[in-house]
């Protein structure tokens, strides 16, 4: 370098650069507080501290996604190094005068993970990893972090509250302790420090300008706003069922068995890769439990059968039909109910299953599935939101879930909008619960449309 330029940081920029190098970093806050430029300010202390020993790589989840980064790199680069630093972008490679490396990748699938198989780095910088449905990609990917014993190893990863991956990136990083503080990460067996920023204090643009930004990209999503502005991960994540669902009116306690004249049955959602998600519904017939009373056609979510891989819930498994058969009709025993009700059209189509189709399978254990009534996606969430929303009322059927049911508690408030069509759930998150409890709701409607039938 000629001459040393005059590089400027807001104070959570100064902040974040302070915490030591032997410590991963979760930049986890609302938009607009610097973190991708703070991203490019680590690739170049990095460079500049280990030289030809310094192999970078900072990845996002889409080719697409990388092209900000390429611009905040090029002005930062190309302000400190001139022409020295090269960037190659065909390759999306950045060469720096010391021998420095630092790559621009893609992770989207496992395939595109083949390509960094078997290499090495010393610094990985994940932008946008609530992107990133679940974790399963960018942990295999911290196995390619090693290098020489006096260059530290480090992983940073940034992201905003809202998006897809908010439920396992706030369980894992965000509520393990106070900001700036350093944690225990279990899943990497390494110290962490959560970083959280906002635009408020980011000096370098013009705040009032990127608030009205922020406010005129949602402005019928108050929650996401709010995660948007204020960096909070504890608030509704722009959630799809924010506004209808709350713990308080929606959370069932104490009914311990299927009351006596109420309706049971199964909704279930099948997945072998992804998690497989049965419920136990019953529907109140206008009945008084424990002084709560629950109007005609009032749903209540009893219990939960969950199959997905401990510290990720958008990943199952891989049971078979019998040994999901052999859990659902444990679960039935324990509630003294029939092993039958209502699954995805889906599981109804024949061919490549030895006995005609998943249903038919199910069957064969036992286990006796009807198709979810004929409905678009969005039917069925207005059906399901709108049960939420009734809760509580004297006069209207509402939809109530035990406390016990984990997956649902864990998956379902936190689920995103998708981002193309706002009326419909973002598909790429653990939607696996919601839909099982979407077919339950539309089952509902069908038979209390026939009910109606029968008696006019």
């Amino acid at each position: 370098m000629s001459a040393t330029p005059t590089l400027e940081f807001n104070d959570f920029q100064q902040r974040a650069l302070a915490v030591p190098e032997e410590l991963d970093l979760f930049l986890g806050g609302g938009r607009g507080g610097g973190k991708s430029y703070l991203l490019a300010l680590l690739a170049l202390r990095h460079v500049e501290q280990y030289g030809a020993a310094a192999r970078i790589l900072y990845v996002r989840r889409t080719y697409k996604g990388l092209a900000d980064a390429e611009l905040i790199m090029r002005s930062l680069f190309g302000m400190v190094y001139g022409t020295d630093a090269r960037f190659n972008a065909a390759e999306h490679i950045w060469r720096f005068p010391n021998g420095g490396y630092l790559e621009l990748g893609q992770l989207e699938s496992q395939s595109d993970y083949a390509k960094y198989q078997g290499r090495s780095f010393t610094l990985l910088l994940i932008d946008e990893a609530g992107q990133f449905p679940d974790p399963s990609l960018l942990d295999l990917l911290r196995s390619n972090l090693r290098g020489p014993r006096d260059v530290p190893i480090r992983m940073v990863v940034a992201a905003n509250p809202g998006g897809p991956g908010h439920h396992w990136l706030s369980h894992r990083y965000v509520f393990r302790g106070k900001p700036w503080t350093v944690f225990d990460e279990p899943k990497s067996g390494r110290e962490w420090v959560y970083g959280p920023s906002t635009f408020a204090g980011n000096s370098f643009i013009d705040r009032e300008q990127y608030r009205a930004q922020l406010q005129s990209a949602c402005p019928d999503d108050p929650e996401l706003l709010r995660a948007w502005l204020d960096g909070d991960w504890a608030v509704n994540r722009g959630a799809y069922f924010a506004g209808c669902l709350d713990e308080n009116r929606n959370v069932l306690d104490g009914v311990d068995e299927v009351p006596w004249g109420w309706h049971a049955y199964l909704a279930h959602d099948f997945g072998s890769s992804a998690p497989s998600v049965t419920y136990l519904m019953a529907c109140s017939p206008g009945d008084t439990i424990d002084d709560r009373y629950y109007p005609p056609g009032s749903l209540l979510v009893l219990d939960e059968l969950a199959t997905h891989r401990p510290g990720n819930l958008n990943m199952g498994t891989g049971w078979t039909v019998p040994q999901l058969a052999d859990a659902i009709h444990g679960m039935c025993r324990r509630w003294g109910v029939s092993p039958y009700g209502v699954a995805d059209d889906a599981i109804f189509a024949r061919g490549g299953h030895a006995a005609g189709s998943i249903a038919d399978e199910f069957r064969l254990q036992g286990i006796y599935f009807e198709p979810a009534r004929k409905a678009d996606r969005v039917s069925g969430w207005n059906r399901m939101r709108r049960l939420l929303s009734h809760a509580g009322k004297p006069d209207r059927p509402g939809l109530y879930i035990a406390r016990r049911c984990r997956y649902f508690w864990d998956t379902v408030p936190m689920l995103a909008r998708d981002a193309k069509r706002i009326e419909d759930v973002d598909t790429t998150g653990p939607d696996h619960g919601a839909d099982a409890i979407r077919y339950g709701c539309l089952r509902q409607e069908w038979a209390t449309e026939l009910k109606f039938v029968w008696e006019g």
